[in-house]
């Protein structure tokens, strides 16, 4: 069964589906690509791509037939007329208002299904992976523990938080990365204690944490870790802080499975943190859906009040961020199962120290 073929298993509402956005076209082709349209119906679908892709996408593609993409609007006018439709779905998180006023202006005996309907269904649809995917995150993230074990020779007191990420990046590119997941987050001392802070020129001193967030893409899927260690001896209040981080991370862990709603989880690992006395100092999500795009559904967030879905990949990163002072955060992220899950992360999360 092809995705095509599983996405009008869940999607109602219109003759066919027109999807436009890179990510999901990548999804359902496998082709990456900055342009292309898909048309797909019930029974068939196409991909129009120009000339600069056309011979890739016919050696890449394999559940749509590929058209050389020359007159986007009549070629779609022949498609739709030859399969009879009359309703066409768009992607209402992706499509922008010119794009959607472009297409009604030629289409006008077409109805534009313009509501959250089939980004929902697509939503649904990536949420649950399947093995092929998994087994690219499952890549993807040896690409990133392997940099980072490299790393591990590298931190050391005078080194500079940007020399850090440009290194780490650099391993990661080195071991088969195809991209970033997002710009590497490199932390030390008290910048810490901003969760998603930019790399500076600040020197790594004795007795910092160091903090790292950081992933790799593989074949269009993504990893996402972080990892928080000290250069030198840290005091009692960072053993302290970093403690409590790990029991509530080590908590989620063990609740984490399909069919717990997202809000439930945030709070096994919020409850540690809270009843610690750190409550005002966790101040995002626990977690967050990963896959084509770093930050995708589900979420394990206080206000995502939906049951997990299984085959998810979901991240766990409780922190404590101390204004001034430090912080700590450590993230794995997880296959959601019907009894629990299995953590895609192997990369110890003992306090080291260097």
């Amino acid at each position: 069964m092809t995705r095509f073929d599983r996405l009008f298993e869940i999607f109602e509402g219109a003759d066919c589906v027109l999807i436009t956005s890179d990510i999901n076209r990548r999804y359902f082709t496998g082709m990456k690509s900055s342009a292309g349209v898909i048309l797909a119906f019930p029974e068939k679908a196409y991909l129009l791509i120009d000339f600069r892709y056309i011979e890739k996408a016919r050696f890449t593609v394999k559940d749509a037939e590929v058209i050389e993409l020359k007159k986007l609007y009549p070629q779609l006018m022949e498609l739709l007329k030859k399969h009879g439709a009359e309703s066409v779905a768009i992607e209402s998180e992706t499509m922008t208002v010119k794009e959607l006023n472009a297409y009604e202006h030629f289409f006008t005996d077409l109805t534009f299904i313009h509501n959250d309907s089939l980004s929902n269904a697509i939503s649904t649809l990536r949420a649950s992976k399947d093995s092929e995917e998994i087994a690219c995150i499952r890549k993807a993230q040896e690409i990133a523990e392997r940099a980072l074990e490299e790393l591990m020779g590298f931190i050391k007191v005078g080194v500079t938080e940007r020399e850090i990420a440009l290194e780490l990046n650099r391993l990661m590119f080195a071991y088969g990365a195809e991209d970033l997941s997002f710009e590497t987050i490199v932390l030390s001392g008290a910048n810490t204690s901003m969760p998603h802070g930019v790399p500076s020129d600040k020197k790594v001193e004795s007795g910092d944490f160091v903090l790292m967030d950081f992933g790799a893409v593989y074949n269009g899927y993504h990893s996402d870790m972080t990892r928080t260690l000290c250069v030198g001896e840290p005091t009692e209040e960072m053993r302290k802080v970093y403690d409590i981080v790990l029991r509530a991370q080590l908590a989620g862990i063990e609740a984490a499975r399909a069919g717990i709603l997202g809000s439930e989880l945030d709070k096994v690992s919020r409850d540690i943190i809270e009843k610690a006395g750190y409550g005002s100092c966790f101040g995002h999500s626990l977690g967050h859906g990963v896959g084509m795009e770093i930050h995708e559904k589900p979420n394990a967030s206080p206000n995502y009040k939906l049951p997990l879905n299984e085959g998810a990949v979901v991240t766990v990163e409780p922190g404590i961020y101390i204004a001034g002072k430090f912080g700590v955060r450590i993230e794995d992220f997880v296959i959601l199962t019907e009894n629990g899950c299995e953590n895609l992360t192997k990369s110890a999360k003992n306090l080291i120290t260097l």
